[in-house]
């Protein structure tokens, strides 16, 4: 069995090399891609006006200037002869979750794999409200959720995984629940400073609410991971509104 992972918090985050060590638990071949430098919030977005250049740490690790996108494109395309069995994506340092899972190159990665139709699937870790982040609960729950997806689960075409483990101690993990891409109240907001040079400069932020742990819906992605569970989403490649295609073709007939 081939693996193939990526991320989008660069290839020497903690995340990464944790799943590494999960993933190695399944096979003897996993092969590390991923953005040489931080690229958190870069979404499905590939490079398109400058070079990408790659670097080979050795025959199993290698980095590129570029998106999570590019590393997985990068790494189908370029570098593996074959189509790996599976795609694992993170572990990111914070959970993607609801919306903001159309942010999240974490969740691109896999994507970007799913329509290379190989198996796919994101792992985060929820952070502490301090912004510290216990590794652990992803240890130790990664290949439960593994073992059981390798072994049972088919993937459909145009569908891929997003997991998400609580931010508790592994004692206090209440289980794994299959959920549904919740929704948050979006309130991003807009900081604007000046720099040591007298220009304004503006840095868009995480608000407050995703700090908020009152959603307790066990359906949804969000509520589950608040109430103490580890959350699967499974998603879709095909973003289409089907409740809406009669209503606009009788508009249009």
């Amino acid at each position: 069995m081939k693996i193939l992972i990526s991320n989008d918090d660069g290839i020497g985050s903690p995340g990464i090399l944790l799943l590494e060590e999960v993933a190695k638990k399944f096979s003897s071949e996993v092969y590390v891609f991923a953005p040489s430098s931080n690229m958190s919030g870069a979404g499905h977005s590939l490079t398109l006006k400058s070079p990408l250049r790659l670097k080979e740490h050795d025959k199993f690790h290698y980095s590129v200037n570029g998106t999570p996108t590019d590393s997985v494109v990068m790494a189908l395309r370029y570098l593996m002869t074959e189509k790996p069995d599976f795609v694992l994506s993170g572990i990111n340092f914070d959970s993607n979750l609801a919306d903001d899972i159309t942010y999240s190159g974490t969740v691109a990665a896999v994507m970007e794999a799913c329509l290379f139709d190989v198996p796919a699937i994101a792992f985060s870790q929820k952070m502490n409200k301090d912004g510290s982040i216990n590794w652990e609960v992803a240890r130790t729950y990664a290949p439960v959720v593994l073992k059981v997806i390798m072994d049972k689960f088919r993937f459909p075409k145009g569908v891929f995984l997003n997991v998400n483990f609580p931010s508790c101690d592994v004692k206090d993990v209440k289980g794994i629940r299959v959920t549904h891409q919740g929704t948050r109240i979006i309130d991003d907001h807009v900081i604007q400073s000046i720099d040591p040079r007298g220009d304004p400069y503006f840095w868009i932020g995480p608000a407050e609410y995703r700090k908020n742990d009152d959603n307790k819906d066990l359906t949804m992605d969000l509520g589950a991971v608040n109430s103490g569970y580890v959350s699967i989403t499974p998603l879709s490649i095909d973003m289409t509104a089907r409740s809406e295609i009669s209503i606009l073709n009788e508009l249009f007939s």
